[in-house]
């Protein structure tokens, strides 16, 4: 088991609870931690330096900014994937290994792209896709490339709620300036909620101390006043994702989200550090002055043994000393300024004898062997953003820290609306005009001394409080910055390259300097040629640099490049949170405990619970569905249909609305009879078919589709309104209960339970009856999906258990046996019946569907009539044939969406298919081109395999294609 090595003695304020060790395993080797730790912090104690590869090129990489900020440590934990090491803490038994490589992190064979990066120039895989030739060749190796982590499909689902909150004023960061707002917008009577993505609060005033503990008191003081106010709410380990209009904030931690709606919001997001570029400054050990403080004063971790500190900044001085004081040996301060006011910090450090550089930079990170970490740093001269190779020479060293500039967490600004202005004296944007209740303070502000960011956050806090309401706007004086924290230039230009800019895309400086000679010299152009900003950590890291670039390359002020963009969420949000807590309505039919006690297998049909199938012991699924196949057939089945929409429309114009709303005539129906009824949308395009009946003059009972039900009933109430016919609709969808009773036997068993004559002349094929089954009022149909003699049964709701046991009961002497949806579906096939949505598309039109014989294009109107008169003109795209396979086919059967093709191409799809026990063959249905569709022609069908099955055309019904057994009486 891998130690803890390079872990400090105990520090006051530290995060981990030394009594609690963790023992959990990286790439098949165990380490152990503190509770507390983080997956980055427990290896990097142990001595574990690479922690993932790149994306693109799979280089080794390290501990970035360890806050969940970068993209260097994500790694796969059993199901759950692209885990944030940085932040996550370690649990028992974690089983973790790397995202991005193959084969795993040491051994990873990808890691030869790093030599190829010459031929894999920006935006090559642009170029790559051009050609049908290349394509192909090049998609299936950026499908294989690229992604980060595995999904494992037998994931459960999880399960996340949503949640709602709200507030007066609502404060984002809890560092100094943040807690400093909060008290003075509560002090002045609001309700506050500050909000901080670290697992504690106290921002850098907890670890950014550079011998000044003063920092660390003033806000372990105002953090024990926040949390003894009664008017604030601290909530920690939650980030403010994104912004959206008045004030609606999108709070995300790791089990939900929360929405959340103030009258004011102060950003005090602080802002993130910046890297230099130089070659190498990747690699492992080479880490942000942050990133070494966090490890030092969160998790008592040595950051190195030896460090080499580039800076810009006084903050550079305070690490140096902070590493000083917790064992590091600082080599050399490397300062990129050449002349600069002295901190209190450089100071102490110049007196205990740190060799100090000013006017110079680090040219290159020297690898070790491996490029595992480093082993050294390459200086030079540096001045007008050009190093002098000629004064280079090389410092031993185990780690680089870097502290040459900050940029402003202000995603939530821009998305707010504010408009920002470059300020010269601190390097950075800041907000120029805020919308209203919107207000910012410390860094994000531009505002970098301590005690000036307390000044900035009461400002803002008391300014919040009272935009809402609550007392007068404090007036509060926040000193001017005397420096700049952030370096304008802080890129090193080197031959070789592997220089980086953006870490999640490997991005070098070469990249955009191509990119710019391309043409792509505008900063949104350049984002998305370059993908700069686009990966996990969404440019916190980059854009600035990015942006510095373009301006020197096109000869402008960064305030005239401006920013891209931003738009939620700007931090990673997990998919589970925003799918939220899955909520799906459920839907039984009024028989639904009949059909468990029967042993049916459930599956979903919309909102519907439907029997798939009917379990029997001691059978496999597909015995259960032939043998409910072969009961219809040959004696009689029992299925609840209830789930058909059934909707009614009653009126003197109710025939003329029908007509508008179908393709067929039903003015002309006579009372007493159904007929088949399909919609259309105004393109042209099937999207419902059903059975419409007609019970008097002015009254009409019809079906829909089970999935189609909710959205149809709209739309026609819809038209009503918009039309104002005479007629009315009533939904009956869940008031009615419905059962097909089909099969030869089936009038036998229905004449058992009514005293309605059955008999071919008094109620036909297509006819509608009223009358009593088993005493129960009814609605009765000569209609069938299946092809057999059958009644579709319509009931109250009430009485549909009650007629489902009358019926079952009165066919126990013929063998009566429910089926379900798969039988149904089977049974359907065998008659060539067309499922709306299965068999057509949101493309398909009623002539493709082979349902032109019901348009009656010579009515006056109905929806969709011009789109068909237009596209009938026209030679068809596509259309629906019946195929079979040669009986002697006996391997591999094709599925559903396999592709029909010929000549080499793709030319169409296999809509339906299954096995027919009655015709010993395998029979579909498949959307073809037209020349397909011929009678006997042979087409080939590619498999999952890839390999070709041959299949014919065959006109439907396959089963009975004069209706006898629907028509003739047994």
């Amino acid at each position: 088991m891998m130690s803890n090595n390079h872990r400090l003695p105990r520090l006051p304020g530290e995060w981990i609870d030394r009594a609690h060790s963790i023992e959990f395993e990286f790439e098949g080797k165990h380490f152990q931690g503190f509770a507390g730790d983080t997956i980055s912090s427990a290896l990097w104690a142990s001595g574990q330096r690479v922690l993932g590869r790149s994306f693109k090129y799979h280089r080794p990489r390290g501990i970035f900014s360890l806050a969940n900020h970068d993209v260097n440590g994500m790694m796969q934990w059993g199901q759950k994937l692209n885990v944030r090491a940085d932040v996550t803490l370690l649990e028992m038994g974690m089983q973790l290994s790397a995202v991005n490589t193959f084969g795993g992190l040491n051994k990873d064979p990808a890691k030869v792209l790093n030599h190829l990066s010459r031929f894999l120039p920006v935006g090559f895989y642009y170029k790559a896709f051009h050609g049908k030739r290349l394509f192909p060749r090049w998609e299936r190796v950026f499908r294989t490339l690229a992604g980060l982590g595995k999904v494992n499909l037998s994931t459960p689902r999880l399960l996340t709620p949503k949640d709602y909150a709200f507030c007066a004023v609502l404060i984002v960061g809890a560092g100094p300036s943040g807690l400093a707002a909060a008290l003075a917008a509560a002090d002045q009577g609001a309700d506050v909620v500050i909000v901080d993505e670290n697992a504690q609060a106290g921002g850098s005033g907890g670890y950014q101390i550079g011998g000044e503990l003063a920092k660390r008191e003033a806000t372990e003081a105002l953090l024990v006043r926040v949390i003894a106010h009664p008017r604030i709410r601290l909530l920690t380990g939650i980030y403010a994702a994104g912004y959206y209009t008045d004030h609606w904030i999108a709070l995300v931690d790791d089990k939900k989200m929360t929405k959340l709606r103030a009258e004011a919001v102060v950003i005090a997001a602080g802002s993130f550090e910046q890297p230099a570029v130089f070659r190498n400054n990747d690699l492992p050990g080479v880490v942000l002055g942050s990133a070494a403080q966090r490890l030092i004063y969160r998790y008592a971790v040595r950051p190195m043994q030896r460090a080499v500190v580039l800076c810009a900044n006084a903050d550079g001085y305070r690490v140096a000393l902070d590493l000083i004081v917790h064992g590091v040996m600082v080599a050399a301060i490397v300062d990129l300024r050449a002349h600069h006011q002295p901190c209190d910090a450089e100071v102490e450090l110049a007196a205990k004898g740190v060799e100090m550089h000013t006017g110079t930079c680090i040219v290159e990170a020297l690898p070790t062997p491996g490029c595992s970490g480093v082993a050294g740093a390459r200086i030079a001269a540096f001045a007008n953003g050009v190093a002098d190779a000629a004064t280079a020479r090389d410092i031993p060293c185990d780690g680089i820290v870097m502290s040459v500039g900050w940029a402003p967490a202000a995603n939530l600004l821009y998305q707010a609306g504010t408009h920002m202005r470059y300020d010269d004296l601190v390097e950075q944007f800041v907000p120029d005009a805020l919308p209203p209740g919107v207000f910012a303070c410390g860094r994000v502000n531009g505002v970098y001394d301590f005690k000036a960011r307390l000044l900035d956050g009461e400002r803002a806090g008391s300014a919040a409080a009272a935009h809402v309401g609550f007392g007068e706007k404090r007036s509060v004086s926040v000193p001017v910055e005397l420096e700049s924290s952030s370096f304008p230039w802080p890129i090193v230009a080197h031959p070789q390259g592997k220089n980086f800019v953006d870490f999640d895309e490997d991005l070098q400086l070469k990249d955009f300097e191509n990119a710019v000679q391309e043409g792509f010299d505008n900063i949104e152009l350049l984002k998305r040629f370059t993908t700069n900003g686009m990966g996990p950590s969404q440019g916190k890291h980059s854009n600035m640099n990015a942006l510095r670039i373009l301006a020197r390359l096109v000869d402008k002020h960064p305030r005239e490049v401006g920013t891209t963009t931003a738009r939620p969420f700007f931090h990673p949000v997990p998919m589970a949170l925003l799918a939220g807590r899955g909520f799906h309505p459920v839907r039984r039919t009024p028989m639904h405990l009949r059909h468990a006690a029967m042993g049916a297998y459930f599956m979903s049909a919309g909102d519907w619970q439907r029997p798939e199938y009917y379990a029997r012991q001691h059978k496999d699924r597909l015995e259960c569905i032939r043998e409910e196949v072969d009961m219809v057939r040959h004696g009689v089945g029992i299925i609840d249909v209830g789930t058909l929409g059934k909707l009614e429309i009653i009126g003197p114009q109710a025939a003329e609305f029908l007509e508008r709303v179908y393709v067929s005539r039903y003015a002309n129906l006579k009372i007493g009879m159904t007929r088949y009824a399909v919609m259309c949308d105004e393109t042209g395009v099937v999207v419902d078919d059903g059975v419409v009946a007609r019970l008097a003059e002015d009254h009409f009972y019809f079906t829909t589709t089970t999935s189609g039900a909710t959205a149809i009933y709209r739309e026609l109430s819809r038209l009503n309104t918009q039309w104002q016919m005479a007629c009315g609709i009533i939904n009956h969808t869940g008031a009615f209960a419905a059962i097909n009773l089909a099969g030869p036997q089936s009038r036998k068993v229905l004449a058992r339970v009514t005293t309605l004559d059955l008999s071919a002349a008094a109620f036909p094929y297509l006819a509608i009856r009223e009358g009593k089954v088993a005493g129960i009022p009814a609605r009765l149909m000569r209609v069938g999906f299946v092809g057999e003699w059958g009644y579709e049964i319509h009931v109250p709701a009430e009485d549909g258990v009650a007629l489902w046991d009358a019926l079952v009961a009165a066919g126990s002497p013929f063998g009566i046996r429910p089926f379900g949806v798969e039988a149904q579906r089977l049974l359907r096939l065998e008659k060539g019946h067309v499922i709306i949505g299965q068999d057509t598309d949101g493309l398909t039109t009623p002539f493709e569907a082979g349902l032109g014989w019901a348009v009656k294009m010579d009515k006056p109107f109905f929806i969709g009539q011009r789109s068909l008169q237009i596209v009938d003109k026209q030679p068809q795209r596509q259309r629906l044939v019946g195929f079979r396979l040669d009986q002697a086919h006996g391997g591999p059967a094709p599925q559903e969406c396999h592709l029909v093709i010929h000549d080499g191409a793709i030319s169409g799809r296999i809509t339906s298919i299954g096995w027919s026990h009655i015709l010993c063959a395998y029979i579909g249905l498949a959307m073809v081109t037209p020349e397909l569709a011929k009678p006997d022609q042979t087409f080939e069908i590619r498999i999952t395999d890839g390999s070709l099955v041959v299949a014919r055309v065959t006109p439907t019904p396959f089963y009975d294609p004069e209706q006898r057994q629907q028509k003739e009486e047994a």
